[in-house]
């Protein structure tokens, strides 16, 4: 069915989708999961889920960009204890995939949200670690594969040296937060902080993979409170990388959202 969410709060910008669900909320936390043609890779990475029984301490949520590659099964979902599959109808890509998922959290009544990429290379083991931070009264978890206890496994050579060289160094500058780890999207992130008034995270500004960059830079310069915890991330040493990222126009669109979040373009005040 489609949601009405968007109706829910005239000022929220969420994009039209539909909305599948498979049973009622079980816990205070839900991990959601954006996918678009992962095929066995989302479903190796939700038996993993299964298998250690996280999907007991938070219910599994899929936000799906308009997968046609028959992974998002009914059937197969709800056999991996995923509660609710959400479809994306409208315009945007990542981005738009969190406003969905984040604002369809929220309306459900979860305390916090873990997002993890849905292409197996996460490990999923932190999720845990992740839940016991929102817990503790974090806002914004982020995940790190620099932090002793991280790992970071055939990282592409280009990628580990603009991460390390511009990314790091810019958001640092941005948020007065001194991250290790700025463009891994294994985070968590609070109810109190996506429903701030300061924040506004559901606005069409986030289409493609501004939504990432702008939290890490708002989050720290209104006094929330972060914490980056270790994590494992690991790309195939073999064969095509697992990325929605181009290596040309894809790579200029962050670097052109970084200077923005820099600039605070991006900020309510501003947008």
């Amino acid at each position: 069915m489609t949601h009405p969410l968007a109706a829910a709060d005239s000022a929220w910008q969420v994009p039209a989708f539909e909305e599948h669900t498979f049973f009622e909320k079980r816990t205070r936390y839900c991990v959601c999961i954006p996918v678009i043609n992962e095929g066995d890779r989302v479903g190796r990475q939700l038996r993993l889920i299964k298998e250690q029984g996280i999907d007991r301490q938070a219910d599994i949520v899929l936000a799906d960009g308009g997968s046609t590659d028959r992974s998002m099964d009914p059937e197969r979902l709800t056999a991996a204890g995923v509660r609710a599959l959400l479809v994306k109808r409208g315009k945007g890509k990542l981005s738009a995939q969190l406003r969905m998922g984040y604002s369809w959290a929220l309306s459900e009544g979860y305390e916090g949200i873990v997002t993890v990429d849905g292409n197996g290379k996460d490990g999923i083991e932190a999720i845990p670690r992740f839940l016991a931070e929102l817990e503790a009264g974090m806002d914004f978890v982020q995940g790190s594969r620099h932090l002793p206890g991280g790992e970071a496994v055939n990282t592409p050579r280009i990628r580990q040296l603009a991460i390390a060289l511009i990314h790091i160094p810019a958001l640092r500058l941005a948020s007065g937060f001194q991250y290790t780890d700025t463009t891994n999207g294994f985070r968590g992130y609070s109810r109190r902080l996506l429903l701030d008034r300061r924040v506004q995270p559901f606005r069409d500004v986030f289409m493609t993979y501004e939504l990432l960059a702008y939290l890490s830079a708002r989050a720290p310069r209104l006094g929330f409170q972060i914490r980056e915890i270790p994590v494992r991330r690991v790309y195939p040493k073999h064969g095509k990388t697992p990325t929605k990222i181009s290596p040309f126009k894809g790579n200029w669109l962050l670097i052109q959202i970084l200077w923005k979040a820099l600039l605070g373009r991006y900020n309510p005040d501003r947008a």
